[in-house]
Protein backbone atom coordinates (compact mmCIF):
# COMPACT_ATOMS: atom_id res chain seq x y z
CA UNK A 1 0.00 0.00 0.00
CA UNK A 2 1.21 3.45 -0.90
CA UNK A 3 -0.76 6.53 0.07
CA UNK A 4 0.34 9.94 -1.18
CA UNK A 5 -1.53 13.02 0.07
CA UNK A 6 -1.38 16.21 -2.00
CA UNK A 7 -2.58 19.33 -0.18
CA UNK A 8 -2.96 22.90 -1.40
CA UNK A 9 -5.29 25.80 -1.87
CA UNK A 10 -7.68 26.47 -4.73
CA UNK A 11 -5.85 26.72 -8.06
CA UNK A 12 -2.52 25.86 -6.42
CA UNK A 13 -1.66 23.17 -8.96
CA UNK A 14 -2.38 20.24 -6.67
CA UNK A 15 -4.41 18.26 -9.23
CA UNK A 16 -1.77 18.69 -11.94
CA UNK A 17 0.90 17.59 -9.47
CA UNK A 18 -1.14 14.55 -8.44
CA UNK A 19 -1.76 13.55 -12.06
CA UNK A 20 1.99 13.72 -12.68
CA UNK A 21 2.62 11.49 -9.67
CA UNK A 22 0.13 8.92 -10.92
CA UNK A 23 1.61 8.88 -14.43
CA UNK A 24 5.12 8.52 -13.02
CA UNK A 25 3.98 5.34 -11.26
CA UNK A 26 3.34 3.83 -14.69
CA UNK A 27 6.70 4.95 -16.03
CA UNK A 28 8.57 3.56 -13.03
CA UNK A 29 6.61 0.31 -12.84
CA UNK A 30 8.50 -2.96 -12.94
CA UNK A 31 5.47 -4.63 -14.51
CA UNK A 32 3.38 -3.11 -17.27
CA UNK A 33 -0.07 -4.20 -16.14
CA UNK A 34 -0.75 -1.24 -13.85
CA UNK A 35 -3.99 0.63 -14.46
CA UNK A 36 -4.58 4.35 -13.94
CA UNK A 37 -7.87 5.25 -12.25
CA UNK A 38 -9.25 8.74 -11.77
CA UNK A 39 -11.87 8.97 -9.03
CA UNK A 40 -13.66 12.30 -9.37
CA UNK A 41 -15.85 13.53 -6.54
CA UNK A 42 -17.23 16.70 -8.16
CA UNK A 43 -20.92 16.86 -8.94
CA UNK A 44 -22.17 18.83 -11.96
CA UNK A 45 -24.77 20.99 -10.17
CA UNK A 46 -24.69 23.76 -12.80
CA UNK A 47 -23.53 24.45 -16.35
CA UNK A 48 -20.25 26.02 -15.24
CA UNK A 49 -19.33 22.92 -13.21
CA UNK A 50 -20.33 20.66 -16.10
CA UNK A 51 -17.94 22.61 -18.35
CA UNK A 52 -15.13 22.35 -15.76
CA UNK A 53 -15.58 18.60 -15.43
CA UNK A 54 -15.60 18.13 -19.22
CA UNK A 55 -12.47 20.29 -19.57
CA UNK A 56 -10.61 18.21 -16.97
CA UNK A 57 -11.71 14.94 -18.57
CA UNK A 58 -10.52 16.07 -22.00
CA UNK A 59 -7.21 17.32 -20.57
CA UNK A 60 -6.49 13.98 -18.87
CA UNK A 61 -6.91 11.89 -21.99
CA UNK A 62 -7.80 8.26 -22.57
CA UNK A 63 -5.23 6.51 -20.39
CA UNK A 64 -7.39 6.97 -17.27
CA UNK A 65 -10.32 4.82 -16.22
CA UNK A 66 -12.82 7.39 -14.95
CA UNK A 67 -14.99 6.87 -11.88
CA UNK A 68 -17.55 9.46 -10.77
CA UNK A 69 -17.91 8.91 -7.02
CA UNK A 70 -19.42 11.86 -5.16
CA UNK A 71 -20.38 9.94 -1.99
CA UNK A 72 -19.32 6.27 -1.68
CA UNK A 73 -15.56 6.71 -1.69
CA UNK A 74 -14.73 4.00 0.86
CA UNK A 75 -16.61 1.41 -1.19
CA UNK A 76 -14.72 2.10 -4.42
CA UNK A 77 -11.33 2.25 -2.66
CA UNK A 78 -12.02 -1.21 -1.25
CA UNK A 79 -12.40 -2.56 -4.79
CA UNK A 80 -8.91 -1.61 -6.01
CA UNK A 81 -5.86 -3.88 -5.82
CA UNK A 82 -2.06 -3.81 -6.13
CA UNK A 83 -2.24 -3.32 -9.92
CA UNK A 84 -4.19 -0.09 -9.56
CA UNK A 85 -2.86 3.46 -9.33
CA UNK A 86 -5.76 5.54 -8.08
CA UNK A 87 -5.99 9.32 -8.03
CA UNK A 88 -8.85 10.65 -5.89
CA UNK A 89 -9.68 14.29 -6.60
CA UNK A 90 -10.78 15.77 -4.30
CA UNK A 91 -11.41 14.88 -0.68
CA UNK A 92 -12.79 18.25 0.32
CA UNK A 93 -15.40 18.10 -2.45
CA UNK A 94 -16.26 14.60 -1.23
CA UNK A 95 -16.61 15.87 2.35
CA UNK A 96 -18.85 18.70 1.12
CA UNK A 97 -20.97 16.13 -0.73
CA UNK A 98 -21.27 14.03 2.43
CA UNK A 99 -22.42 16.99 4.52
CA UNK A 100 -24.88 18.10 1.80
CA UNK A 101 -26.20 14.53 1.41
CA UNK A 102 -26.76 14.15 5.17
CA UNK A 103 -28.79 17.37 5.18
CA UNK A 104 -29.50 20.25 7.50
CA UNK A 105 -29.50 18.11 10.64
CA UNK A 106 -26.08 16.59 9.97
CA UNK A 107 -24.15 15.68 13.10
CA UNK A 108 -20.45 15.60 13.79
CA UNK A 109 -20.72 11.86 14.47
CA UNK A 110 -22.29 11.18 11.05
CA UNK A 111 -19.49 13.06 9.30
CA UNK A 112 -16.82 11.36 11.38
CA UNK A 113 -18.31 7.94 10.60
CA UNK A 114 -17.94 8.59 6.85
CA UNK A 115 -14.35 9.79 7.30
CA UNK A 116 -13.57 6.71 9.43
CA UNK A 117 -14.96 4.45 6.67
CA UNK A 118 -12.64 6.13 4.19
CA UNK A 119 -9.64 5.82 6.52
CA UNK A 120 -10.38 2.14 7.07
CA UNK A 121 -10.59 1.46 3.32
CA UNK A 122 -7.31 3.33 2.76
CA UNK A 123 -5.64 1.33 5.51
CA UNK A 124 -6.77 -1.97 3.95
CA UNK A 125 -6.07 -1.38 0.25
CA UNK A 126 -3.10 -2.76 -1.67
CA UNK A 127 -3.49 -0.11 -4.37
CA UNK A 128 -1.34 2.96 -4.84
CA UNK A 129 -3.59 5.84 -3.79
CA UNK A 130 -2.95 9.51 -4.50
CA UNK A 131 -5.34 11.81 -2.66
CA UNK A 132 -5.94 15.49 -3.44
CA UNK A 133 -7.36 17.72 -0.72
CA UNK A 134 -7.66 21.41 0.01
CA UNK A 135 -5.72 22.77 2.95
CA UNK A 136 -8.43 24.64 4.81
CA UNK A 137 -6.47 25.63 7.90
CA UNK A 138 -4.82 28.75 6.51
CA UNK A 139 -7.88 30.99 6.59
CA UNK A 140 -10.16 32.47 9.19
CA UNK A 141 -12.70 30.44 11.14
CA UNK A 142 -15.97 30.56 9.15
CA UNK A 143 -19.07 32.22 10.60
CA UNK A 144 -21.75 29.58 9.92
CA UNK A 145 -22.22 26.35 11.89
CA UNK A 146 -22.20 24.08 8.82
CA UNK A 147 -19.18 25.90 7.41
CA UNK A 148 -17.30 25.37 10.69
CA UNK A 149 -18.36 21.70 10.68
CA UNK A 150 -16.89 21.37 7.19
CA UNK A 151 -13.62 23.18 7.97
CA UNK A 152 -13.12 21.32 11.25
CA UNK A 153 -13.66 17.92 9.70
CA UNK A 154 -11.66 18.70 6.58
CA UNK A 155 -8.71 19.68 8.75
CA UNK A 156 -9.04 16.64 10.99
CA UNK A 157 -9.48 14.37 7.95
CA UNK A 158 -6.33 15.75 6.31
CA UNK A 159 -4.39 15.25 9.56
CA UNK A 160 -5.51 11.62 9.90
CA UNK A 161 -4.69 10.83 6.29
CA UNK A 162 -1.29 12.50 6.66
CA UNK A 163 -0.52 10.12 9.53
CA UNK A 164 -1.16 7.00 7.43
CA UNK A 165 0.27 8.45 4.20
CA UNK A 166 3.75 7.43 3.16
CA UNK A 167 4.25 10.81 1.47
CA UNK A 168 2.64 14.26 1.84
CA UNK A 169 3.17 17.24 -0.46
CA UNK A 170 1.91 20.80 -0.06
CA UNK A 171 1.45 22.70 -3.33
CA UNK A 172 1.63 26.48 -3.65
CA UNK A 173 1.86 28.34 -6.98
CA UNK A 174 2.43 25.01 -8.73
CA UNK A 175 5.50 24.22 -6.63
CA UNK A 176 5.58 21.15 -4.38
CA UNK A 177 6.93 21.32 -0.87
CA UNK A 178 7.45 17.89 0.65
CA UNK A 179 6.01 17.76 4.15
CA UNK A 180 6.49 14.05 4.69
CA UNK A 181 9.09 12.34 2.52
CA UNK A 182 8.74 8.79 1.22
CA UNK A 183 10.60 6.39 3.49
Amino acid sequence: MTIHLVLGGARSGKSTHAEGLAKSQLLNATHQDLKLHYVATAQPFDDEMKMRIKHHQNKRGQQWQEHEVPIHLAKIVSGFNAKDVVLIDCLTLWLNNIIFHLGDNVTEQQVQTEIDRLLSSLDETDATIILVSNEVGLGVVPLGEVSRLFVDHAGWMNQKIAVIASHVDFIAAGIALTLKPQK
